[in-house]
């Protein structure tokens, strides 16, 4: 197992090297760069025309005017000798910083809700294939079809306007007033747990929902399978029989999601975080897309292609060990 995980390892690293040369000129891709976009937005407040050496001055000034591989090598350079990933234009800081200080809240909110996820659907998931066409099945069918179709932002802003149209309240944040700009302590701890379910259930809503039909669907093609029915013919228990042989099996597909979900989690909750105001990364990175600050946003989408990476192999780990049949090759 040992010499599988470090060969999957070390095929990771040339690919994290191509995809931090698509993500590079991915981002280039869009007409303009940041100097000309700050330089539009300035003559919309000022009204000044800017001379074209004044747009030449700023872009020696980032260094955007040399060739985009030469960008590149300086770029993928300074990652790998400093862990530099480069300057923020609009924040004047490293790249780095903005990011790892808000990474934190964000995986916090991500790992909540993947737990939270979880523990809803695969019960929910059970009993729906269990009991096949019953009345709680519909109704856990037709509430896993609006929570798919309903987006997070939504249910975020329904909430909002319930609770201040209601009680009078605001429930926006990660942190009352007085705690937000405090330092970490026991009584901060506290009252972050009083406000983080909210994104908690509603980022993860669309993901439960969704498990919730993979479970059921891959548990329904498990209990037609004949050695269900030689399980129960030797008199096992219903629930031994139903943990131990089919609901494991139905897990593989249900586990190998996790390579998507990490990282789905992560960018989900960006529309959801400017809504509820969270101290989250999803808005950093739209505003870095937003004003082509182009080091930003490579360092955010180089941070999900790892997590999509080491989801992948998390789920590929615990699938070989859920089931026997499967191999590390």
């Amino acid at each position: 197992m040992a010499k599988y995980i470090l060969k999957r390892l070390l095929y990771m690293i040339p690919m994290m090297f191509i995809i931090s040369l698509l993500v590079f000129v991915t981002i280039q891709l869009p007409p303009g760069d940041y100097v000309s976009t700050m330089i539009e937005e300035m003559r919309n407040l000022q009204g000044v025309n800017w001379t074209p050496q004044f747009e030449e001055a700023m872009r020696e000034r980032y260094g955007l005017n040399e060739p985009i591989l030469v960008q590149y090598g300086k770029w993928i350079g300074n990652i790998m000798l400093h862990g530099d990933f480069g300057y923020s234009f609009q924040n004047n800081a490293p790249s780095q910083e903005i990011i790892w200080d808000r990474l934190g809240m964000t995986v916090l909110i991500a790992l909540a809700s993947f737990i939270f996820s979880w523990m809803v659907a695969l019960p929910i998931g059970i009993y729906s294939a269990v009991r096949q066409y019953s009345i709680g099945d519909y109704i856990f069918s037709i509430i896993g079809f609006i929570g798919m179709a309903t987006p997070g932002f939504l249910i975020a802003l329904a909430l909002l306007y319930l609770a201040f149209s209601q009680w009078g309240i605001s429930i926006s944040g990660l942190f009352s007033t007085e705690y937000a700009d405090a330092p970490w302590s026991f009584a901060k701890f506290i009252d972050l747990l009083k406000h983080i379910w909210l994104p908690m259930v509603i980022v993860g809503t669309a993901g439960t929902a969704g498990l919730i039909r993979i479970m059921r669907a891959n548990l329904l093609d498990e209990l037609d399978k004949p050695y269900v029915d030689t399980a129960r013919a030797k008199g096992m228990p219903e629930w031994r029989l139903l943990l131990k042989y089919p609901v494991r099996h139905a897990l593989n597909p249900f586990i190998s999601t996790l390579g998507w979900t990490l990282p789905s989690l992560v960018a989900g909750e960006a529309i959801v975080s400017i809504v509820l105001n969270l101290p989250t990364t999803g808005p950093v990175y739209l505003q870095a897309l937003r004003v082509q600050d182009m080091y930003v946003a490579a360092g955010f989408l180089m941070l999900l292609s790892f997590l999509t990476m080491m989801g992948t192999l998390l789920s590929d780990i615990l699938l070989a060990w859920l089931d026997p049949r499967i191999r590390y090759q």
